[in-house]
């Protein structure tokens, strides 16, 4: 096995012009799998409420929801940095509590580093007591033929970096935003949604990328694979067996 991925070796593949490769994982059977494909970086994200629990958003994850799902990935993560969302609610109620909640999920969840979203002065704080973080570059998803304003973004990812932010995650960052916010900073900058290769890498949540989702059996969404599909195929075929009296497959 390779040498543990670091902060600090994320940092140099951004200036080696090597790109980042990222995946929103929550659980300790897939943690172990995307660990052995060699990726760089895993993030327990705080969509793990509305994909794995059906809650109905993200903002409704409570800190011990992320800390259960923080420690069930990191047991089965090895050689990659692990990256844990801050909840919505802690992240949105001051520099302490943001605070108190990064030190929870790397101390009791084992995380590397953080994920949050939260004003420069809450970023900072994080930074200051020592914690590696992944802050979000706000963005406002713009209409069609909207003049994008480029320096507001640049101007921000500086300010996060600025207070201490270890690397930037940049939604919908477009063609031109995009490239701009990497080359104005000096911390690997990702994105997911609307990201693309202009980008020091990208994330996905796993659901999206291998259709390991329910939503999967009905769309025509460009995955990798469409797990879901296989999975019913299985469980169908797996019941026929059951009902004909035929012996079951597995252990």
């Amino acid at each position: 096995m390779s040498d543990p991925v670091t902060m600090a070796a994320l940092q140099r593949m951004k200036r080696e012009g090597r790109k980042i490769v990222a995946v929103v994982v929550y659980d300790f059977q897939t943690a172990q799998i995307v660990d052995r494909a060699g990726v760089d970086l895993v993030s327990v994200g705080d969509s793990v409420g509305m994909t794995l629990w059906g809650q109905r958003d993200e903002a409704d994850v409570t800190l011990d929801e992320m800390l259960l799902a923080c420690r069930a990935v990191r047991r089965g993560v090895r050689r990659a940095l692990v990256s844990c969302d801050v909840p919505a609610a802690a992240a949105n109620d001051g520099p302490g509590a943001a605070v108190r909640a990064a030190r929870t999920l790397v101390n009791d969840g084992g995380a590397d580093m953080v994920k949050l979203e939260a004003p420069a002065e809450t970023v900072r704080a994080v930074a200051v007591a020592g914690i590696a973080t992944w802050a979000q570059l706000s963005v406002v998803r713009l209409k069609p033929d909207t003049t994008i304003d480029i320096h507001r973004y640049v101007e921000h990812a500086r300010q996060l970096e600025g207070a201490g932010a270890s690397m930037l995650d940049f939604r919908h960052s477009g063609p031109e935003a995009g490239p701009a916010v990497v080359s104005a900073v000096s911390i690997p900058v990702l994105g997911g949604l609307g990201g693309g290769p202009w980008l020091d890498g990208r994330v996905r949540a796993i659901g999206n990328a291998i259709g390991n989702i329910a939503a999967a059996l009905d769309d025509n969404v460009d995955r990798y694979a469409n797990v879901a599909r296989v999975t019913l195929d299985a469980i169908t075929a797996y019941a026929d067996d059951v009902r004909a009296g035929r012996q079951v497959r597995g252990k």
